[in-house]
């Protein structure tokens, strides 16, 4: 890829480390074979006469994710990514059928030959039936372990298989898929100094130590005091903010102008539009939790949220929806919060959107929107344009890596610039440990917090942080805020519960080129420019259909794996498969009580109206010209639409059901979706009905505050962004106000 120097945490290329997966050769040899199960070796015959004499599509027909190094990477990507009762499982599976014996009890009959020594191990059965046996694993109904297996090994193989770069920043797969990773520079000329610079401290540099550390807190301009016998640094400051996303970016900017010494916690690293290199692979890794592998405890959903500083605001898809009335006045009349009848909410979405330069308008559409757009129209729906806080001119398909031109209005080009012009620190690559509570007599709430530990993600940093401050607000998200309070040692049973994920199911359609209408690839395009809100007879919106953002490693992974042949072919379609999704409000629930242990549970409406959304996209694509049609029902359910009769089709759509996740006892099963999640912190007009109260402070510690979306009462049912950042606008303008009345600040 050519280019600019982008950030080396960004650029991918061969490991420089050596492996730590602890997998055994026998356990790598049947993974290996596995892995070229997924993605075979094919013969010259296979390939079309149309592409036969394309060398990029020949050579990617050839390849085969057995070749090294890519098991080794795979087993590495399951031991850091994976959920441990998931990789005990995956190895232990592995293990059995390096033996005949396990083999046998594992793949039955097809692992019988007729020459000695009748029995193989998996990695002696032919390719031909090794595709059976996996293809009868993804249907398992009561040995649901081999399921779990399968679909965790298809992930992270076709995950790294399509995200692997070399060290020109290449993948040999993507001139034959058609992929071009996104090459476009900042829009203007970058600034001699970064936007954070000047207060920002970071400690991703392998030369970063104590003393480095202690230095460049005070260059700062903090007051730290060395504790020798705790071996920590302690830091004095009036505010410290847990987080640097929507919710905390805010908060930051906020109290600092009020005049406030604010310290940032930033887990995350620090990177400027010069940065990103728009490569899914390490941009994945380095920018989401858990490198974007997250997922539920039953693998059902898999959860995106943002990792850097910045949060979710540096990586989403620029949609700016305001809270919608009907959802104000739920959180306002049922659950009994003036916040959200007020005018200081309304007045606050104001000045949110005009600080992160929304536009309400798109010059020029990318496909799937394109697509999303003329499906409506042609059926008489009505579709929405969509707000961005970019440009109305802005065209990228990948700011979900990151936007490479800087024109994306995040919390790091935003808020936290606002947060640094007045003052405030934010500290990268530290992660909250705990909150300092202490018992608080003669009080409502009985305890108090005093501040925060913290601890540098980099091993040459020994000494950990104990930040003090009169206020502490805890802004990592709603995945990460329960688990930090719970460890702490707040016992409201609302925290962690009440977890909404904004439940999200994929429909596709292949539209070839020659459909000249619709211009560009799945690639292209701002994200999500339209939208579609599936209304009920009495009015009530039951799903939106936006369009995605999904590179060629995430898509492959995602996708239904049916054969190792209809893989490679359906890959050379990637770029004009247009996908559309369906999200609703849930009224389902779930938990995050300890970190990346995340529960949930769709309720029966949501599964209803899941499907009424899933249909309306199936039936857009077809209208928009789609030739072929689907779902990610693990069976590649799909039917070909071109010179199908309207009651055929009408079958088809009708056949559509909301089936369970990959740990649910059906024969079929499908991949569900998570870019948004809110609830798990609950705002509460009492102790017992939520988690913090309107103020956004705990009901249990005086001075601790929650400034994210685990406040939110409920699922809101569009892009939270907008409502986030308002309601910690609301927050933080209300703790500013009581610090004023507080003594003087600690800043001399």
């Amino acid at each position: 890829m050519k280019g600019r120097e982008s950030h080396p945490l960004l650029i991918g290329g061969r490991r420089a480390s050596s492996y730590s997966h602890g997998f055994s050769s026998s356990e790598i040899e049947s993974l290996a074979a596995i892995c070229q199960t997924l993605v075979p070796p094919l013969p010259p015959e296979t390939i079309t006469k149309q592409h036969s004499h394309n060398q990029a599509i020949v050579s990617f027909y050839k390849a085969s994710a057995s070749q090294h190094p890519i098991p080794h990477e795979v087993a590495e990507l399951m031991v850091t990514r994976g959920q441990p009762q998931a990789v005990f499982l995956a190895r232990l599976i592995l293990t059995l059928l390096s033996f005949r014996l396990g083999t046998l009890l594992l793949c039955g009959y097809l692992c019988f030959d007729w020459n000695w020594p009748f029995i193989h191990n998996f990695s002696e059965i032919s390719l031909e039936k090794r595709e059976k046996i996996l293809k009868k694993w993804s249907r398992e109904r009561y040995l649901l372990p081999l399921r779990v297996v399968f679909v965790m090994i298809k992930m992270f193989c076709l995950f790294y298989f399509f995200a692997r770069t070399d060290e020109k920043s290449e993948n040999p797969a993507w001139e034959a898929i058609g992929y071009r990773v996104d090459t476009r520079e900042p829009s203007n000329k970058p600034r001699g100094e970064r936007p954070l610079q000047k207060g920002i401290v970071e400690t991703v540099h392998e030369n970063e130590n104590d003393h480095s550390l202690f230095q460049c807190l005070v260059d700062h301009g903090l007051q730290v005091t060395v504790d020798h016998e705790h071996n920590l640094f302690e830091i004095k400051c009036d505010v410290v903010v847990v987080g640097s996303g929507c919710g905390g970016g805010v908060a930051a900017a906020v109290l600092a102008s009020s005049g406030q010494k604010v310290v940032v916690l930033e887990k995350g690293n620090y990177f400027v539009a010069e940065d990103y290199s728009s490569l899914e692979g390490p941009s994945m890794l380095e920018l989401y939790e858990s490198g974007g592998l997250l997922s539920t405890l039953d693998g059902k959903f898999m959860v995106f949220a943002g990792s850097a500083v910045g949060g979710g605001s540096a990586v989403n898809w620029s949609a700016c929806i305001e809270t919608p009335d009907s959802v104000l006045r739920d959180w306002f009349v049922e659950h009994k919060i003036p916040l959200f009848g007020s005018l200081d909410y309304r007045a606050a979405m104001d000045k949110v959107s005009k600080r992160i330069g929304v536009t309400e308008h798109c010059t020029e559409e990318g496909f799937q929107n394109q697509v999303l757009r003329k499906g409506c129209e042609n059926l008489g729906f009505k579709v929405e344009s969509v707000a961005r806080n970019t440009p109305e001119e802005h065209y990228c398909g990948s700011c979900n890596y990151g936007c490479r031109t800087g024109d994306k209005k995040g919390t790091d080009v935003t808020w936290l610039v606002d947060a640094v012009d007045n003052g405030a620190v934010i500290l990268a690559g530290f992660k909250a440990e705990k909150f300092i509570l202490v018992d608080n007599k003669d009080s409502i709430r009985s305890k108090k917090c005093l501040g925060v530990t913290a601890t540098a993600l980099n091993k040459n940093v020994t000494r950990k942080l104990q930040i003090k401050a009169k206020a502490t607000i805890s802004a990592c998200g709603s995945l990460l805020t329960p688990p930090l309070m719970i460890s702490s040692g707040l016992e409201n049973p609302n925290i962690g519960t009440n977890l909404h994920l904004h439940p999200v199911l994929l429909a596709w359609g292949y539209i070839p080129d020659h459909v000249s209408e619709l211009k560009g690839k799945t690639f292209e395009g701002g994200i999500i420019t339209s939208i579609h809100k599936v209304v009920s007879e009495d009015s009530k919106v039951q799903a939106i259909i936006e369009s995605p953002a999904m590179g060629p490693a995430s898509f492959a992974a995602s996708f239904p794996w049916i054969s190792g042949r209809e893989l490679k072919d359906r890959m050379l379609r990637y770029g004009r498969i247009a996908q559309l999704f369906a999200l609703v409000r849930d009224q389902g629930s779930g938990e995050v009580k300890v970190e990346g242990k995340i529960k949930y549970r769709l309720s029966k409406n949501d599964k209803e109206n899941l499907k009424t959304g899933l249909r309306q996209a199936l039936r857009i694509l077809v209208a928009a010209g789609a030739e072929e049609v689907g779902t990610y029902r693990s069976d590649g359910h799909r039917i070909r639409c071109k010179g199908i009769k309207e009651e055929d089709l009408e079958e088809f759509i009708g056949s559509i059901e909301v089936v369970g996740g990959m740990a649910s006892r059906g024969e079929h099963w499908s991949v569900y979706f998570s870019a948004h999640q809110m609830g798990s912190c609950r705002m509460g007009a009492t102790e017992e009905d939520g988690a913090v109260d309107e103020n956004g402070e705990s009901w249990e510690a005086e001075g601790l505050f929650v400034c994210d979306g685990s406040v939110l009462p409920s699922a809101i049912g569009i892009n939270p962004m907008i409502t986030i950042e308002s309601t910690s606008y609301c927050i933080s303008k209300k703790i500013a106000d009581s610090l004023k009345k507080d003594i003087p600040s600690t800043e001399n």
